[in-house]
């Protein structure tokens, strides 16, 4: 293969059928005839998300990075990692595909497919690869699963059952104000008005460094919000600021000062493994079946859209981006309510 200085570069391009191989030469002729450097075609797929991994972590937040790294580690490297980067084939990613379809779920794996994809698109930019080969097979499809939240009558058990947990105060907000495990983990006594019954969430904890808590921005825009607190979430967290004064006086010294509403014994902020052993406990003392943390916020939602909250009002407590993602995630709800609308036009024009 001659450049256009008259120099011959050696090159050969494999592909998994000969058109596939045919396309990789052209696109190499394509890029010395216009100076380009060729693929480096030693450089693995491993080696490259190595350093894009390094790369992403300037600008993505903490905690997406940690399930980029994850999906990374625990699918792709496994799969892919030792190809060349500047081989790797469409027959390649649709057999990673297809391992990853016997092993986990759709959703997982369209995730898996989104990080690679982003990965080949940097390579391409980086002139790392002639064509991202990921954005050429089709992605595998999400699988929905089934959501679970409790009825009234088992919200009723559960905060009957709170009463008294260390963290009664947490798990009452979750539910009656919808909040996010991050917003929880994150809301601070500043950002709590007890005497306007309100709270605003502005931040989400998104990793602990040094014993440090590092807060960054809600997930969306919209996820930037004030809520306004029920009689009992404002009582719980009154009680609470009592609780937690005490509990401050007992640590002594020991404590450190972070103004976090819900914290550990040395005011700290709290993991999410130990928000999950209180709920566990939680749920076996209610005899209630087990659901996650988070499932207090789909609770939140439907019992209030199932109490004729209109949606807009439930959208903006919930901090979901526009109105469209609160009908879909609970369209299941608002059908029901719209049987409710229609009983109610034969009540009034059959009075």
């Amino acid at each position: 293969m001659d450049s256009p200085d008259g120099k011959r570069r050696r090159r050969s391009f494999f592909g998994a059928t000969p058109a596939e191989a045919a396309s990789k030469l052209r696109d190499g002729h394509q890029r010395i005839e216009k100076n380009l450097p060729l693929p480096p075609q030693n450089l693995t797929v491993e080696s490259h998300l190595r350093s894009w991994l390094i790369e992403k972590k300037k600008t993505l937040r903490p905690e997406t990075h940690r399930a980029y790294s994850d999906r990374v580690r625990l699918y792709i490297n496994p799969a892919l990692g030792r190809r060349k980067l500047a081989k790797l084939s469409i027959a390649d990613v649709q057999a990673f595909h297809a391992s990853m379809g016997r092993r986990v779920s759709g959703t997982t794996a369209k995730h898996a497919h989104d990080v690679l994809r982003a990965a080949l698109q940097d390579a391409l930019r980086w002139d790392l690869v002639a064509r991202n080969v990921v954005s050429l097979v089709r992605p595998p499809r999400r699988t929905t699963g089934e959501m679970r939240f409790l009825g009234p009558d088992d919200a009723r058990d559960l905060m009957e059952a709170v009463k008294g947990n260390p963290l009664e105060a947490c798990f009452v907000v979750a539910l009656t104000c919808g909040l996010r495990s991050g917003e929880l983990q994150a809301l601070r006594w500043k950002d709590v008005e007890l005497e306007r019954r309100r709270l605003r969430v502005v931040a989400t904890l998104t990793t602990v460094t040094d014993g440090e808590p590092v807060f960054g921005e809600p997930k969306t825009q919209h996820s930037r919000r004030t809520v306004w607190l029920s009689e009992m979430a404002f009582e719980a967290l009154e009680a609470h600021q009592d609780r937690q004064e005490a509990q401050r006086k007992l640590a002594g010294p020991v404590w450190k000062e972070h103004g976090l509403v819900f914290t550990n014994d040395a005011g700290g902020p709290l993991w999410r493994s130990q928000i999950r052993k209180h709920w566990l406990d939680l749920l076996k003392a209610a005899k209630l079946p087990h659901l996650r943390v988070h499932d207090l916020r789909h609770t939140a939602a439907t019992l209030l859209l199932a109490e004729g909250v209109p949606v807009k009002v439930a959208s903006e407590m919930l901090g979901h981006s526009d109105v469209a993602t609160t009908l879909r995630i609970y369209a299941h709800v608002i059908e029901g309510a719209q049987e409710q609308a229609a009983s109610a036009m034969d009540r009034l024009f059959h009075a």
